[in-house]
């Protein structure tokens, strides 16, 4: 993966990152965020993933239910966001929607998908800090805008 800052100064800063063939998207991403020290951002991505595994949160289970799509396919949309998770590490939330060689679609919430032949993801930082917070009754981690603030 390459990226490069677009434009802003630090805490609102855009940025892109350009995968490349046979990176795993929702790792890399995340180290990079990580690495970059996002604490708050939304991001968007267009590309392309030789195969990818999307969720359906299933509330009855509190857990996703995984969705194969073990094919070439086109990022027609992501999008998403970073926050801090309980651990202190970056947090991705981001929903994808993809495009089938028969034109059909299949959209959730990207659990991995591995790029082939590129991602391109812009990601915009914001000037706070976003909190994701387990909620034990749902089993699953939301943005907490009580927590987040400094």
């Amino acid at each position: 993966m390459k990226s490069a800052k677009l434009s802003g100064e630090i805490g609102s800063e855009t940025r892109i990152a350009i995968f490349e063939s046979g990176e795993e998207a929702f790792t890399t991403l995340t180290k990079f965020a990580n690495d970059a020290g996002i604490t708050a951002a939304s991001l968007t991505a267009i590309g392309a993933f030789e195969r990818a595994t999307i969720g359906w949160f299933d509330f009855e289970k509190k857990t996703y239910k995984k969705i194969e799509v073990a094919e070439q396919c086109e990022v027609l949309s992501a999008i998403g966001d970073i926050a801090v998770g309980d651990d202190g590490k970056a947090s991705l939330h981001v929903h994808v929607v993809l495009g089938l060689a028969d034109g059909s679609t299949r959209g959730g919430h990207l659990l991995e998908g591995k790029v082939r032949p590129t991602l391109e993801v812009v990601i915009t930082d914001t000037p706070a800090h976003l909190r994701r917070k387990k909620k034990p009754d749902l089993g699953i981690a939301l943005i907490d805008i009580a927590t987040g603030k400094a």
